[in-house]
């Protein structure tokens, strides 16, 4: 099962500059393990013991994960997966 993660700009350091990984799990939490795997330095960007970071927002297919099983949330083949940082300011 392919799974395509959208990575943001500033964590593509991390990803070895790329925009996009494609990833294999049938939940969020197995499909951001996988990317951890591949990017380890994503690690730390993501989460934080174990959960992911209050300012990482997670959305399927402009859906987010909060609104669903959250980091249970199955996932099925060629789906994409979008990691949005929060962005406070003003």
């Amino acid at each position: 099962m392919a799974i395509l993660v959208q990575i943001p700009t500033p964590m593509r350091d991390q990803a070895d500059g790329k925009a996009e990984v494609t990833v294999v799990g049938e939940t969020v939490q197995a499909a951001l393990d996988d990317l951890v795997r591949q990017h380890p330095g994503l690690g730390t960007k993501l989460f934080d013991k174990g959960k992911i970071r209050p300012y990482v927002n997670v959305f399927i297919d402009e859906e987010d994960i909060r609104y669903l099983d959250d980091m249970d949330t199955k996932l099925r083949d060629g789906v994409i997966v979008a990691l949005i940082p929060a962005v406070a300011g003003g």
